[in-house]
C-alpha cells in the first residue's frame, strides 16, 4: 500500500466516526433510540456505558485522525494503526468518564417509599385516635406530605415529631419520636 492509500483509509475511518458522532448528537444515543442495548451490562449502574454510541464515535474519529497523523509522520500501516488505537482509546476514555460524570450528576425529583422509611417527620394535621392525619417530611430539597396513621392508634398532636416506620397502601405508619433518633426538627446538635 502506498502512503496515499493509507492516509485515505485513516481519513475515511475518521470521517465515518465523525459522521456517526454528528448523527448521535442529533438523534441522541443511537443504540437506545433503536432499542439495541449494546452496553452488555459491563457497568453495574447501567448509566453511561463503554459501548455508548458517542464513545464509539469518538474512538473511531480519533483512531482515523491519529492514524492519519502517524502515516504523515512516516509510519507504516501497523505503526499508524497502533498510533490510532492509542489516540482512540485515550479520547474514548475521556468521553466515557466525562459522560459518566455528567450522567451521575442528574437528579431525580421522585421520592420513593424507601426514602421515607426511617426518617423523622412533623405532624401537620393531628392524628386522632384510630384516625388518619398528615405528616410533612423533607427528603433532600423536596418536602413530602403524606397521610399518616399512628402505630398504636393513639392521638398525636399537630407539631409533634414522629418516626416513619413503614408504608401501607395509602398511608405511612408513624410513632411518636422518643428523642433517641436524630430528628430533622429537634434542637439537638
Amino acid at each position: 500500500m502506498t502512503d496515499f492509500s493509507l492516509m485515505t483509509i485513516f481519513l475515511a475511518i475518521g470521517g465515518l466516526g465523525f459522521l456517526f458522532l454528528l448523527v448521535s448528537f442529533i438523534v441522541g444515543d443511537i443504540f437506545d433510540a433503536i432499542g439495541f442495548d449494546f452496553d452488555m451490562n459491563l457497568d453495574a449502574n447501567h448509566d453511561f456505558g463503554v459501548f455508548d454510541s458517542r464513545v464509539i464515535a469518538i474512538f473511531l474519529t480519533a483512531f482515523g485522525g491519529f492514524g492519519a497523523i502517524g502515516v504523515s509522520l512516516g509510519y507504516g500501516a501497523l505503526a499508524g494503526s497502533l498510533f490510532g488505537i492509542l489516540g482512540g482509546v485515550a479520547f474514548g476514555a475521556l468521553v466515557f468518564y466525562f459522560g459518566r460524570f455528567l450522567y451521575r450528576q442528574q437528579s431525580s425529583s421522585s421520592v420513593t417509599e424507601e426514602d421515607l422509611i426511617g426518617r423523622t417527620a412533623q405532624v401537620v394535621v393531628a392524628i386522632h385516635p384510630n384516625q388518619i392525619g398528615q405528616i410533612s417530611c423533607r427528603v433532600g430539597e423536596e418536602r413530602v406530605e403524606r397521610i399518616a396513621r399512628a402505630r398504636d392508634g393513639a392521638e398525636i398532636k399537630a407539631g409533634q415529631t414522629v418516626f416513619i416506620e413503614e408504608i401501607t397502601g395509602d398511608a405511612v405508619i408513624v410513632s411518636v419520636d422518643d428523642g433517641e433518633r436524630l430528628s430533622l426538627f429537634s434542637e439537638k446538635t
